[in-house]
């Protein structure tokens, strides 16, 4: 029997996920998570054999769960579910170790059949995801400028992300103008959007 771990931070659709894999005679969700802070431990509490992620759960994202599990508990498989196809999130998720990743809209016997696939070792990837992220290329953002962007798009002033960074006000303004210029956007808000539409945030 393959031991699952689902994490998703909406209750309705990870009881409709875990209703749908229980309905697969080798697969049984045995641990569940509403927060990506509580996978860690669930993981290990648990043995579980595969990890179904959500991107975007509080205490931390999906991507942060599976870095964590790649570094603690290596055997353990890690599939990242989403409900933005979005090609930065793919680069980002398998750049966090995760051996699947797909979109929530996928059969349910898709995902089943991509927990029993990264078992035997293979990657499974969404195709229509996997080509968008070759057209559209790595993100161009370094990881501060990825920051500053972060903390802008709650609408901080230069002062509060400097300080919220440990950064100089100029320095801020440095790297709001370099990610700026990079997404070709016209101002940061724009930047910070264009950049979470396209998953490097």
């Amino acid at each position: 029997m393959i031991k699952v771990l689902l994490a998703e931070d909406q209750s309705m659709v990870r009881e409709a996920l875990a209703a749908l894999l229980s309905l697969e005679a080798d697969l049984e969700v045995v641990a569940q998570a509403a927060r990506g802070d509580e996978v860690l431990a669930a993981a290990r509490a648990h043995d579980v054999d595969v990890a179904l992620l959500d991107i975007e759960m509080p205490g931390i994202s999906g991507l942060d769960a599976a870095a964590e599990l790649r570094d603690r508990l290596p055997a353990v498989k890690v599939v990242i579910l989403t409900t933005f196809g979005r090609p930065g999130y793919l680069r980002r998720a398998m750049e966090s170790g995760a051996d699947a990743f797909l979109v929530k809209d996928a059969p349910a016997a898709r995902l089943a059949d991509a927990v029993r696939r990264v078992l035997r070792g293979d990657q499974v990837i969404d195709p229509a995801l996997a080509a968008a992220a070759l057209a559209d290329g790595p993100s161009p953002l370094t990881e501060r400028e990825r920051e500053v962007l972060r903390v802008a798009s709650d609408g901080a002033t230069n002062a509060e992300i400097a300080q919220a960074l440990n950064l100089s006000q100029g320095t801020i303004r440095n790297y709001l103008s370099t990610a700026i210029q990079k997404t070709g956007a016209r101002n940061r808000a724009e930047a910070s959007r264009t950049a979470r539409d396209k998953g490097w945030l």
